[in-house]
């Protein structure tokens, strides 16, 4: 049922993502955390994750690396250790996730990476790009793990 419900997800998230740019860090860490949220308070080990995202053991470390050094996911290490979700699943954004793998998220650079376009006065789509910027990051900052685990995007 895990499993089942890990795979869905990521089909029903991959077409949003994918249309982004974005990575397949950011496509598989998203992916690995829909399924650490289908059991919070469980210790993870890097192999249960890397079976059920079918993603292999070695490059899946590469990204739980990077969600861990921004705070998305927490480690334990020893015979015990593993990994779990860094706060509850209602409090992760997919914002925080795939800035944790692509670094800050912008739609068009002449209106998100606040260095202004000499041109900017006279463009008649700034406007546009500025509209679309804020509905992704609406949207990124909005959307949490509970959402789309439950079904709610």
């Amino acid at each position: 049922m895990l499993k089942n419900i890990c795979i869905l997800t990521f089909f029903i998230v991959v077409y949003i993502i994918y249309n982004m740019k974005v990575s397949t860090k950011g496509i598989y860490a998203l992916n690995v955390l829909t399924c650490m949220a289908g059991d919070e308070d469980k210790l993870w080990t890097v192999g249960e994750l890397a079976t059920l995202s079918n993603v292999s053991a070695k490059y899946l470390e590469q990204i739980i690396s990077k969600l861990v050094k921004n705070s998305v996911v927490k480690s334990f290490r020893g015979s015990n250790g593993g990994y779990m979700l860094a706060d509850k699943k209602k409090n992760i954004t997919l914002r925080q996730i795939l800035e944790a793998t692509e670094g800050k998220m912008q739609t068009v650079s002449c209106v998100s990476s606040g260095i202004k376009c000499d041109k900017m006065s006279i463009c008649k789509t700034a406007p546009v790009w500025a509209r679309l910027d804020s509905v992704v990051t609406t949207f990124l900052e909005n959307t949490t793990l509970d959402d789309i685990t439950n079904g709610k995007i």
